[in-house]
């Protein structure tokens, strides 16, 4: 399939529209763009005087077509820009000490239960939890113990107190058909029952033992929201980088309209001859002002030599009315 362009007619502009909807077009389908929103395509259309312009072949219909793109893509460029300034505002104002306070508290917390856990560690491989008031000194009894302890759930919705492991009180709690146990400290750490007791033990040990790497990675956290927040602070405080070349591009635009304008309200006609025309309007006034009447206009010419009938009717006055007297009425008597 084969397109063809002609230069000088209505083609360059008409297909500078279909490039503007395509780009609004692609903007919806992809969603390449960072903005969330887009503007809507404006229906456009030529004045007479861009047409003159276009007709003729003047360059500032094409100057102001490259204008209306790269002014249109700047502002879209800015609406974005200026989207991720409150973005970036907000996170920095609400999201982050939001973020920052809760990470806080849970380091406070695994803090507080580290040194308990570090007090109560096994020493030599020797293994102690108490089930029921029962202190149990090897892994698969504690595990059949509070399997045991399993049936003695009723009802789902009340824990059951279980015992005691490292100095973390246990607790036994039925949820979408499955058993867990959950150890208090400052901090609640759980840890779900399987049908192998002695590796049921394991996963609860294990749950414990998450307590200095979760307090390592928090730290961590901490400082990379805080240093999120100081970022996002002064990013929001960057001004637009193209905000120079915005105004220069929409001052140039603005000038090309007002001179399209300007030639649409005062076009260039054939035939007239303003000189001519301002001086008789000057006779005509100072008559009008000395109480003489004025000389009758001559027939201007057109450049072939001929009287141009327009002007020529321009300048004609009609006869004065006739004054009333006795010979009028006498020519109406006789009419009659």
């Amino acid at each position: 399939m084969f397109k063809y362009v002609t230069k000088g007619t209505f083609d360059a502009y008409n297909w500078s529209l279909v490039e503007n909807k395509q780009k609004f077009i692609g903007q919806i389908m992809t969603g390449k763009s960072p903005a969330r929103s887009v503007e809507d395509v404006d229906a456009t259309a030529l004045s007479y005087a861009e047409i003159k312009a276009l007709a003729t072949g003047d360059g500032r219909i094409r100057e102001k077509m490259e204008l209306d793109v790269a002014v249109t893509k700047l502002k879209t460029l800015k609406a974005n820009h200026t989207a991720q300034q409150y973005e970036l505002q907000d996170n920095a104002l609400k999201y982050y000490p939001r973020k920052i306070a809760e990470t806080k508290l849970y380091i406070e917390a695994w803090e507080k239960d580290l040194p308990l856990l570090q007090a109560n560690q096994a020493k030599d491989g020797a293994f102690s939890m108490t089930v029921l008031g029962r202190n149990y000194t090897e892994r698969k009894a504690a595990g059949n113990a509070i399997f045991d302890a399993c049936s003695l759930t009723k009802d789902p919705d009340v824990p059951v107190d279980l015992g005691e492991y490292r100095g973390f009180p246990m607790q036994l709690r039925y949820q979408n058909a499955k058993f867990y146990v959950t150890l208090k400290g400052a901090l609640t750490y759980e840890a779900e029952l399987s049908n192998d007791h002695v590796g049921s033990i394991m996963k609860i040990n294990n749950a414990l033992e998450e307590i200095p790497k979760a307090l390592a990675e928090g730290r961590v956290r901490l400082a990379l929201l805080e240093d999120a927040r100081k970022s996002a602070w002064e990013g929001s405080k960057e001004p637009f980088p193209k905000e120079a070349e915005l105004r220069e591009k929409q001052a140039r635009l603005t000038q090309l309209n007002l001179e399209l304008e300007s030639t649409d309200r005062n076009p260039v006609r054939a035939g007239e001859e303003p000189e001519e025309k301002s001086l008789s309007d000057g006779a005509e006034r100072a008559s009008e002002d000395s109480g003489a009447p004025a000389p009758e206009p001559s027939a201007p010419k057109q450049k072939d030599g001929k009287s141009s009938i327009l002007q020529a009717l321009r300048g004609s006055r009609p006869p004065a009315p006739e004054p009333p007297g006795p010979d009028k009425d006498l020519n109406k008597e006789a009419a009659l």
